[in-house]
């Protein structure tokens, strides 16, 4: 007697049930980020900080340091570099502040002649109180307080983030001697780690010089002009730079309103000439080449990272977008061996294929032989350099 054939069970890994499951898991994970935003965005920025800082234990040691000053010397820096931008966000947010205040009669007088020449011009009575309510005195002020309530958030937040700091630097220790303990088998999570902490640290560095060197010559050039508080537009030109692609508008307004308020139209212009002339030249045009050879991402991801982020986890997300980005390439298509098309439309040109008669034989863990034998091994390359895989 024959037995009766098995009966088919559906295939619970078909593609488009894996594709439906990953983004039911992705909406999941954000709404979750999203609720705990006040604990996720000072958890990224420490974890930004310490990946920054690192290196210099790395440099340390190899001078012979012990381990717990060497550790003790990165806690340090990094909270100087916190003290640092605290005290930037605070002097300028209450100069911000003051300033709204000192200038709130011209600023009146500014609207109410922005409104009638609009209505000259032949727009709707309506529209053109829409479009100066923009500039209101009361929205502001608003802003104004905004701003000097976020200063407050952040300094109580940094009291977090300066715990978490010094965790994350104390591990990084025990984070370095992966390799030791689990062998070559973590070759390749300690590759992508240390992709990812590299392609940070180097995304920082560029932007903070290319950001110190905006913010000099627009605080000179704003200083020569006559527009009030020029140190204050040269620290938000400086934050500002951090923020990809918008960050260059997000600095512009405010000293242009400033100087339409305090000069007219002749020194809203010159305002918006100078920025053109220094800020697009330097982030739109020089800028731009520099980052993408640190962090290998496209524009448009750049741009959608900016959006994205700052709905998720709020403001802090715009500032560390393009980390939180790599992170998650790095989690998610650069450990799935079918994905290269993804990573190579995100930017990544590692993924781009190779001529088989010149590539370098891998081994189990994508790890190039080669560069393992003459080089050593990742997990050695990223002793060497400090890098913790945070």
């Amino acid at each position: 007697m024959s037995s009766a054939p098995p009966s088919e069970v559906p295939s619970s890994s078909s593609p488009m049930l894996r594709v439906l499951i990953g983004l039911a898991a992705a909406v999941v994970v954000l709404v979750g980020l999203s609720w705990a935003r006040e604990i996720v965005g000072p958890l990224a920025l420490a974890a930004v900080i310490v990946i920054i800082c690192h290196p210099l234990q790395g440099l340390l040691r190899r001078r012979g340091w012990p381990m717990w000053t060497a550790t003790t010397a990165v806690i340090l820096l990094a909270y100087v570099i916190l003290t640092a931008m605290a005290l930037l966000l605070l002097f300028a947010g209450t100069q911000f502040a003051r300033l709204v205040v000192n200038y709130v009669a011209q600023l009146q007088t500014t609207v109410d002649g922005i409104e009638q020449w609009l209505a000259d011009m032949g727009w709707d009575r309506q529209a053109a109180d829409t479009l100066a309510s923009f500039l209101e005195p009361s929205r502001l002020l608003s802003v104004a307080t905004s701003v000097s309530g976020m200063v407050v958030g952040v300094a109580i937040g940094l009291f977090f983030v300066l715990a978490y700091v010094i965790f994350m630097a104390a591990d990084a220790a025990r984070y370095n001697r992966l390799r030791a303990v689990f062998g070559s088998a973590v070759d390749g999570t300690l590759a992508r780690v240390r992709t990812f902490t590299v392609g940070t640290r180097r995304y920082y560095i560029v932007n903070a010089i290319f950001g110190a060197i905006v913010a000099i010559i627009d605080g000179i050039a704003l200083a020569a002009i006559g527009v009030p508080a020029p140190v204050v537009w040269a620290i938000l030109a400086f934050v500002t730079n951090f923020i990809p692609n918008i960050g260059f508008i997000l600095g512009l307004i405010p000293p242009a309103v400033l100087a339409l308020v305090v000069g007219g139209w002749p020194l809203f212009l010159a305002v918006i000439a100078i920025y053109c002339i220094v800020n697009v030249v330097l982030q739109v045009l020089v800028q731009p080449k520099f980052v993408a050879d640190a962090v290998s991402l496209s524009l448009t991801l750049s741009f959608f990272s900016v959006i994205f982020w700052t709905f998720v986890i709020g403001p802090l997300g715009a500032i560390l977008s393009i980390p939180l980005t790599l992170l998650v390439r790095a989690l998610i298509l650069e450990a799935d061996p079918n994905a290269r098309v993804l990573r190579w439309l995100s930017g990544d040109r590692d993924a781009a294929p190779v001529d088989d008669s010149t590539e370098a034989p891998r081994d189990d863990t994508g790890v190039d032989a080669a560069t393992e034998n003459d080089e050593g091994s990742p997990a050695e390359s990223a002793d060497a350099a400090g890098d913790p895989p945070v």
